[in-house]
């Protein structure tokens, strides 16, 4: 069998034919050149109406990247016809093998974007002998086809948060479905302001906004903001992981404030290499965090304390009744309150003004519950694509390679995969 017929069965190029094929270089850097020309009587199409229309003059012929086959590379040679349009006067073709002006085919970045949800982008580019920016093409044009064509349904659940992009203050908002058996990424904005997350609803449409359930977002103001505004009928709760992270900083807080305390009064560092074990949770100590928790618990520290007031609220999470954590989580406020531990009792503040956000979460939980641990599941997905996509350090990139990763993206339909 030859490698036209091959061609022909896998990947036909509809209006064209495969012509002369030739086998180039030397062992090691062998490339296969395949010249591929127009079917006789097929006119070309123009790429300004999609029309059919006399040939006007040919251009000069082009080198055009396919799949490689057998680990050896393999290029179309195509001279690209000018056509005479009547509506747009003379216009190159569009041919279906090649977009625009790439230098490669559309298959190829196909197969480049396939690999590139498995490896790096870097390694894609070095195991399929391109370059860096060639793979990123290929997944923008995934991303682009994908989204264009994506059909959203209805979203019922959704979780909102941001990630940080790059050096300084800058994030991406990201909006994720978790209904049971659709979970992907939804939508990526830029900043964390009013305005982005507007934009979301704004994407999603009045029609679909209205049918969402509920949302999981952290305590950012514009998120609670906008969302009771733009999806009013929707249960919004806080993710219990921001919770514990502002209870975690606190309790570090407290610790580092003791140790410059004590290192001020001349006393003994005891509190030196004590921060994980103070931090961990109980079920994750180590043998060396239980035995230096043991020589803290000797003294009375405020760092201990809190440490025991913040594991103390993990209790909250597992209450069936608002009524009863309402109950808990006053009683809670009122010892921290007492304690005089400043940095535990600006936590309490915060909790006392999203009571409602919290109770909402137990609720919700008793009625059947939402995946908020699925949000920050999705943003370690998202921080480990993102480094598969290093090189230049931009937003665009990012959003790429997030909606390409966790989009869950339709793909165009082809006759043959390569991957």
């Amino acid at each position: 069998m030859r490698l036209k017929t091959i061609l022909n069965r896998i990947d036909p190029l509809e209006g064209f034919v495969f012509d002369e094929m030739r086998l180039l270089g030397r062992p090691g850097d062998l490339r296969i050149e395949i010249d591929v020309r127009p079917r006789e009587r097929c006119k070309p199409v123009c790429s300004g109406c999609g029309v059919r229309a006399g040939c006007y003059d040919t251009l000069p012929t082009r080198r055009l990247q396919y799949v490689p086959l057998w680990g050896i590379a393999v290029f179309f040679l195509y001279a690209m016809r000018r056509v005479c349009c009547r509506s747009c006067g003379i216009k190159v073709e569009t041919v279906p093998f090649v977009e625009g002006k790439k230098h490669v085919c559309r298959t190829f970045e196909r197969f480049l974007a396939a690999w590139a949800k498995t490896l790096s982008w870097k390694q894609t580019a070095t195991l399929f002998r391109t370059n860096w920016r060639t793979v990123f093409r290929a997944v923008q044009s995934a991303v682009t086809w994908g989204r264009a064509h994506l059909v959203v349904g209805d979203v019922g659940v959704i979780g909102v948060d941001e990630l940080s992009c790059g050096r300084g203050q800058k994030y991406l908002t990201v909006v994720y479905q978790l209904d049971a058996g659709a979970r992907r990424l939804l939508w990526v904005g830029r900043d964390r302001t009013k305005a982005t997350i507007s934009g979301f609803f704004d994407w999603l449409g009045p029609t679909a906004s209205s049918g969402i359930r509920a949302v999981c977002s952290d305590l950012w103001k514009p998120f609670l903001t906008v969302v009771a505004k733009r999806a009013s009928a929707a249960v919004h709760v806080l993710d219990p992981f921001h919770i514990a992270m502002k209870l975690s900083e606190a309790t570090d807080k407290v610790r580092r404030e003791e140790v410059h305390r004590l290192r001020a009064k001349g006393q003994e560092p005891i509190l030196k290499d004590s921060r994980w074990c103070l931090l961990r949770r109980p079920k994750n100590r180590t043998k060396k965090d239980k035995i230096k928790l043991q020589d803290l618990l000797q003294y009375n520290l405020r760092s201990v304390r809190c440490m025991l007031l913040r594991w103390q609220f993990d209790a909250f999470w597992k209450y069936r009744s608002a009524t009863w954590a309402g109950r808990f989580l006053d009683d809670w406020c009122r010892t921290v309150n007492r304690s005089r531990i400043e940095p535990l009792k600006k936590v309490v503040r915060t909790l006392q003004s999203h009571r409602g956000y919290l109770l909402a979460w137990i609720r919700l939980k008793a009625a059947g519950g939402i995946p908020t641990g699925a949000v920050e599941g999705f943003n370690n997905k998202a921080r480990v694509m993102t480094r598969r996509a290093y090189g230049f350090r931009s937003r665009e990139i990012m959003e790429v390679a997030l909606y390409h990763a966790l989009g869950k993206l339709p793909e165009p339909f082809v006759t043959h995969r390569f991957w």
